[in-house]
């Protein structure tokens, strides 16, 4: 049987500057608009915990910032 360690990272806001994601005021948010050449911020992020042997679970934003929840598989 497979088991994994998880790990929650959290990202502030000031991190993805150019990236455009609305919030209401019940607090539930989307990416409102995308630019293609910032696809890049959120893409390193990804790439570089895949890197380290991280595979994204779960990732939600909000008027602080991004929460991603990754898990990695154990070893032995």
């Amino acid at each position: 049987m497979k088991t994994f360690h998880y790990d929650i990272t959290v990202h502030p806001v000031e991190s993805f500057k150019k990236v455009a994601f609305f919030c209401t005021q019940e607090g539930e948010c989307t990416l409102e608009e995308l630019p293609s050449d910032q696809v890049g911020v959120l893409k390193n992020l990804l790439n570089e915990r895949g890197e380290e042997g991280w595979e994204l679970v779960d990732m939600a934003f909000g008027k602080d910032g991004l929460l991603a929840i990754w898990k990695s598989e154990t070893k032995g």
